[in-house]
C-alpha cells in the first residue's frame, strides 16, 4: 500500500473559539501529556482488554514508547493548529497512516479512542476541563483523526482492498539462520507487491493466546512471497524463533510504510545500523534488478563483524551494480560512520536504525554546508519515536 500523496494538513482549522481555548490550555495539556497517555492507555485496555492482546504492541506498552509516541503526536499536531510558524507534521501522520493500515485499524475503531482519550484528559486535568475545553480538543482530535482516516482509506484503496482487509495467510517455506539473533523467513501467500524499502505486519498466536503484531521490513519478494529477516529482540520474535517452522501457517499483511525508495536520477544513500540493514536490502535489491545507473553510497554500522547479519547479501548486491560503494564501521573496533566524509550533495539519503543512531547521523546531516546538503532525507525507526519526525 503506497501513494506518492501526503495527508494534508494545512488546509484544517480550528473554530476561531476553539483556537482560542486550545492555545490558552495547550501549555498545561502539553505539561501532562505523558501522563494522560498513560491514563488513556489504562482505560480503554481495562474497557477492551482484547485490543492490546490481539492489536497493540504490548512490548511498546510495557515500555512506554507507545505512551511517548501518541503524546508527541497529540501535542505537535495541536500545536500545528494553534502556531501558524509551526512545523507541519505531514511526515508523522503519514508515518502513522501507514503503521495503522499495516494494522488493518478501520474508521470505526476511532471513536474508541476519542473517548478514551478525552476521558483521561479529564481525569488528569480535572476541574480544568471544562465542557468548553473538552469541545475545543475534542475538535483537536477529530482534525487529526479525519486527516488519517481519509489518508488511510486513499492507501487501502492503492492496493484495491477494503479497509482493513490487509491480512493474509503465509505460510513459511524458508526459515534460515543469519546469525545468533538473526532469523530469514520466506512467506508465501496471496500479497500485493511491495515497494522497496517496506514491510509486513507478521502476526501470531502466542502460548497466552494472545494474537500479537510486528512490523518485518521486506528484503525481497513480489506478490506471492515476502522475504524479511527477524532479529530475536522480543515476545514475537522469539515465538518465531522457536516455535515457527517450515510448513507452519502465519499471519502477514500487505506491504506498508512510507520509507520507499524514490524513482530518481539522483544518487542514492542508504545509511543503516544493525537490523536497520533490512529495509536498505529491498532497496538494493530493486536497484540491481533494475539494473540502474544511479550512484549508490551504502554506510553501514554495527556492533561487531559477526553480528552484521546480512553483509553477505548486501556484498553481493552491491556487486551487481556498477557505481556502488560500501562502507562499514565496526564499533567493537572503536570505527564510527563519518557522513561528512562522503558527498552527500544532491542525493536521496535513506536512514534505518536506533534513536541514538538515527539522532547522530541527523545532526551530523544538518552540521554540512549548504552545498554538501542532500537533497532528500528520509528514514524509520526501530520503535515509534514519533517525535523524531520533526
Amino acid at each position: 500500500m503506497f501513494v506518492t500523496t501526503k495527508p494534508t494538513t494545512k488546509a484544517q482549522r480550528l473554530s476561531p473559539a476553539h483556537e482560542e481555548i486550545v492555545k490558552a490550555t495547550l501549555p498545561v495539556v502539553g505539561e501532562n501529556i505523558e501522563i494522560i497517555a498513560n491514563t488513556f492507555y489504562n482505560m480503554m485496555f481495562s474497557a477492551q482488554p482484547e485490543l492490546l492482546r490481539n492489536t497493540f504492541n504490548r512490548g511498546n506498552q510495557k515500555s512506554g514508547e507507545q505512551q511517548k509516541a501518541l503524546a508527541a503526536s497529540v501535542a505537535t499536531f495541536a500545536t500545528m493548529l494553534v502556531d501558524p510558524n509551526a512545523p507541519d507534521p505531514v511526515e508523522l501522520l503519514n508515518r502513522i497512516a501507514h503503521k495503522h493500515v499495516s494494522l488493518g485499524i478501520t474508521e470505526d475503531q476511532y471513536p474508541i479512542v476519542h473517548d478514551h482519550l478525552l476521558a483521561a484528559v479529564a481525569e488528569v486535568l480535572g476541574e480544568a476541563v471544562t465542557p468548553e475545553v473538552a469541545e475545543a480538543w475534542s475538535a483537536v482530535y477529530w482534525i487529526m483523526a479525519g486527516i488519517l482516516i481519509d489518508h488511510e482509506k486513499i492507501l487501502y484503496a492503492s492496493d484495491g482492498v477494503e479497509p482493513g482487509d490487509v491480512f493474509r495467510e503465509a505460510k513459511v517455506i524458508e526459515k534460515n539462520e543469519l546469525t545468533e539473533r538473526v532469523t530469514e523467513y520466506v512467506l508465501e501467500g496471496d500479497f500485493t507487491e511491495p515497494q522497496p524499502g517496506q514491510y509486513t505486519s507478521v502476526g501470531v498466536k502466542l502460548p497466552d493466546g494472545a494474537r500479537q503484531l510486528r512490523q518485518y521490513s521486506i528484503i525481497g519478494g513480489d506478490s506471492a512471497q515476502y522475504r524479511i529477516a527477524v532479529e530475536t529482540d522480543g515476545e514475537v520474535s522469539n515465538h518465531l524463533r522457536e516455535a515457527v517452522d517450515v510448513g507452519d501457517t502465519i499471519e502477514a499483511t500487505l506491504a506498508a510504510g512510507e520509507l520507499v525508495l524514490q524513482d530518481s536520477d539522483r544518487p542514492a544513500v542508504l545509511i543503516s545500523s544493525g537490523i536497520g540493514s533490512t529495509p536498505m536490502v529491498g532497496m538494493l535489491a530493486h536497484l540491481a534488478q533494475n539494473k540502474t545507473s544511479r550512484e549508490v553510497l551504502y554506510l553501514h554500522a554495527d556492533d561487531s563483524a559477526e553480528s552484521w547479519a546480512q553483509e553477505g547479501h548486501i556484498r553481493a548486491l552491491a556487486g551487481q551494480l556498477d557505481n556502488c560503494e560500501l562502507v562499514s564501521a565496526v564499533r567493537s573496533n572503536g570505527e564510527l560512520l563519518d557522513v561528512s566524509a562522503h558527498n552527500l550533495g544532491g542525493a536521496d539519503v535513506y536512514i534505518c536504525g536506533g534513536t541514538n543512531f538515527l539522532q547522530a547521523i541527523r545532526s551530523n546531516i544538518d552540521s554540512l554546508e549548504p552545498a554538501a546538503q542532500p537533497a532528500s532525507v528520509k528514514f524509520e525507526l526501530f520503535s515509534p519515536n514519533d517525535w523524531l519526525i520533526n
